[in-house]
C-alpha cells in the first residue's frame, strides 16, 4: 500500500510532463509555427491483416490536433515540404531506403469553379462546392496529389527512382479530400468507400513484390486524458481497478479506471502517409530494420507580396530538416527543452550529442525533487529516493538507442533513436495483441517496432521509472524474467500500474490496411465516433 501511495505521487509528476505534447504533437518550440510538416506519431510493424504475411506497414502521421470541421480550407500537406520514411537495414544509424513523398496543389483544369452572379461571372469562395464521391469530384476546387520515389543510400545523394502504379505505370497518385462533413459525402459510411478508392497498389523499383501506399485524412489513433492533465492533473493516475477494465474497484483506492470518455483527442484527425512493402524488400541478413520519419523544408522562403494560389511564397536553397519522429515521446519526455528543435533537425548517426538525456535522464530527478519529501511526510517513511538509481540508466539505452539483444538488436548497433523491428517475429493477430506490447509478453508489440494499438503513453510512464528492472512476462509460458538491466531494488515503484485511464488496443483500430480509421466528420456535430469497418 506504502509503495501504491508513492506511485500516486509520482504518477501525479508524470502526467504533468506528459502535457507538453502528446505523443509528438507540437512538441518543440519551433515546429509549432509549421503543423503541416510536425509529425504526429510513427508506427512501424508487421502487417497483421490476414493473407498479407511478410509484410511490414510504415505509418508517418503528420498535422496535429485536426479540428474536423476545421474548412473552408482543411488539412492540405504542404507543397513546398519533402517527406520521408527512413529504413536503416545493418544498424549504423544511417538510412539505406528512403520513400520520399512530394505534394502538389491542384485547381480544376479550367481554374476554380465560377459561379454565374448576375451578370459577372465570379469564382467560388470554398474549397468544395458540391458532393464529393470516387466516381465524382466535380465540386472540388482543390486538391492533392503526389509522387513517390525511393532513394538508394544516403536520403541527399540523389538518383531517386519513382515509385509507380501498378495498373497504369503512372507516378503520380491522388489524395483523398478531407472528410468535411457527412452531407458532402453523400451519408454516413459513404468517406470510407471513398478514401478506400486511394489505396494504391504499386511497383517500386528492385522489388518483386507489390507494394501498397496511401496518403489521406484519418482517424486520430493516439489516446490521452489530456483535459484532466492540464487541470492540475485531476485524478489519480494508478490503475483503480484489480486489472484493466475489470470494475471491480479493487485495485488503487480512488485510482483511475479506464473509460474510453477519457480520451481528449477523441474527435481530432491526422494525415497519415502510410506504406505497406514487404520484408524482402527493406530489411537485410539479419532481418532487421530501423526506422524513422522526417520533413523538410527549403532553407528560403520569401513571402510574395502580391500572393496567388501557385505562388503564395518563392523558396529555395537546400532542404532543411524541421521535424523527426519514431520512438513516441522522446522528444517530450527526454530530450532537454533547449535541445528540443535540435533533435528534430538531426539525424539519428549524430545521437551521441543527444546520450546524457537518456543515460542520466532529468525527468526521474525533477520528480524526486519536487515529491520525495512529500511522500516521505505522507507515508512516515524514509525512501533515500523516488527515481530509479541504476546510474547510468542501461535499460532507458535499450529502449530508445539500441534495441533489445535477441528480440530488434543488430548485431553491430549504433546507440541511435529510431524504431527497430525484427520482421523474422511473426505479427500478432489484432485478437491476440498486448496494449503493454513486450512488457506484457506480446513480442510483435513496442518496443519491436510500434503498432496502432499499443498504449505507449502507459508503456512510456512505466518504463521512465523504472519498469524493465522489474521481471517481464517472456520466460516460458510466460514467466517472469529480469533483463539483466538493473534489479528491481534500483526502482521501488516501477512494477506499479501507471496509467492515464484512457484505453487503447489493437481492437479500435481496423484490421486492414491502413489501419487508422475513418476520420471523424466535420458534419453533423454529434456525429458518433468511429469504429472499426473490419
Amino acid at each position: 500500500m506504502r509503495i501504491l501511495t508513492c506511485v500516486a505521487a509520482i504518477a501525479l509528476a508524470l502526467a504533468l510532463a506528459v502535457q507538453a505534447g502528446a505523443s509528438s504533437h507540437r512538441e518543440a518550440p519551433f515546429i509549432g509555427k509549421f503543423p503541416q510538416v510536425d509529425a504526429t506519431d510513427f508506427y512501424l510493424f508487421m502487417s497483421y491483416e490476414p493473407d498479407r504475411t511478410g509484410y511490414v506497414t510504415m505509418i508517418a502521421n503528420y498535422i496535429p490536433l485536426q479540428a474536423a470541421y476545421g474548412g473552408p480550407n482543411y488539412f492540405p500537406l504542404d507543397s513546398n515540404a519533402l517527406y520521408e520514411i527512413h529504413i536503416d537495414t545493418d544498424g549504423d544509424a544511417i538510412e539505406n531506403h528512403t520513400f520520399q513523398f512530394r505534394f502538389s496543389d491542384n485547381l480544376p483544369p479550367d481554374g476554380v469553379i465560377p459561379l454565374q452572379i448576375g451578370d459577372k461571372s465570379v469564382t467560388s469562395v470554398l474549397r468544395n462546392i458540391g458532393p464529393v464521391s470516387a466516381a465524382s469530384a466535380g465540386g472540388l476546387n482543390h486538391s492533392q496529389s503526389y509522387s513517390l520515389s525511393l532513394v538508394e543510400g544516403p536520403r541527399r545523394s540523389g538518383g531517386g527512382r519513382s515509385i509507380t502504379d501498378l495498373l497504369d505505370g503512372t507516378s503520380e497518385f491522388a489524395k483523398p479530400f478531407d472528410y468535411a462533413g457527412t452531407k458532402t459525402f453523400g451519408g454516413p459510411g459513404q468517406y470510407e468507400e471513398y478514401a478506400r478508392s486511394f489505396v494504391h497498389d504499386v511497383q517500386i523499383p528492385g522489388c518483386a513484390q507489390p507494394a501498397r501506399v496511401f496518403v489521406g485524412q484519418r482517424y486520430e489513433a493516439f489516446k490521452l486524458a489530456l483535459g484532466e492533465v492540464f487541470d492540475l492533473v485531476n485524478f489519480v493516475p494508478v490503475e483503480g481497478d484489480s486489472s484493466p477494465g475489470a470494475g471491480d474497484g479493487g485495485g488503487f483506492p480512488g485510482g483511475i479506471t479506464q473509460d474510453p470518455n477519457r480520451n481528449a483527442l477523441a474527435r481530432n484527425n491526422v494525415t497519415s502517409l502510410a506504406l505497406e512493402v514487404h520484408r524482402d524488400c527493406l530489411a537485410a541478413e539479419q532481418g532487421i530494420v530501423g526506422a524513422w520519419t522526417t520533413a523538410s523544408l527549403p532553407q528560403a522562403a520569401i513571402l510574395n507580396p502580391r500572393a496567388t494560389f501557385d505562388k503564395p511564397e518563392v523558396t529555395g536553397g537546400a532542404w532543411t530538416q524541421v521535424s523527426r519522429l519514431s520512438t513516441p515521446l522522446v522528444n517530450e519526455l527526454v530530450i532537454g527543452y533547449d535541445m528540443k528543435d535540435r533533435f528534430n533537425g538531426s539525424q539519428p548517426q549524430n545521437d551521441a550529442q543527444f546520450a546524457d538525456f537518456v543515460t542520466n535522464p532529468v525527468l526521474p530527478a525533477i520528480i524526486d525533487t519536487l515529491f520525495r519529501d512529500a511522500v516521505n511526510s505522507t507515508l512516515n517513511a524514509s525512501l533515500e529516493t523516488l527515481a530509479p538509481t541504476n546510474l547510468p540508466r542501461a535499460d532507458l539505452v535499450a529502449a530508445f538507442l539500441t534495441g533489445f539483444e535477441g528480440v530488434n538488436q543488430f548485431a553491430d548497433t549504433a546507440a541511435a533513436e529510431m524504431l527497430r523491428l525484427n520482421t523474422a517475429i511473426a505479427p500478432t493477430p489484432r485478437s491476440g495483441q498486448q496494449p503493454l506490447g513486450l512488457a506484457a509478453g506480446d513480442l510483435a508489440g513496442f518496443p519491436n517496432g510500434r503498432r496502432p494499438g499499443d498504449d505507449v503513453v502507459d508503456i512510456a510512464l512505466r518504463v521512465v521509472m523504472g519498469a524493465l528492472c522489474h521481471d517481464v512476462p517472456l520466460g516460458d509460458g510466460g514467466s517472469g524474467v529480469n533483463l539483466g538491466f538493473c534489479s528491481p531494488g534500483d526502482a521501488a515503484i516501477g512494477n506499479v500500474a501507471l496509467t492515464d485511464g484512457a484505453p487503447l488496443s489493437a481492437e479500435d483500430l481496423d484490421n486492414r490496411f491502413p489501419y487508422l480509421l475513418t476520420p471523424y466528420p466535420g458534419s453533423p456535430a454529434n456525429a458518433p465516433l468511429p469504429t472499426p469497418s473490419i
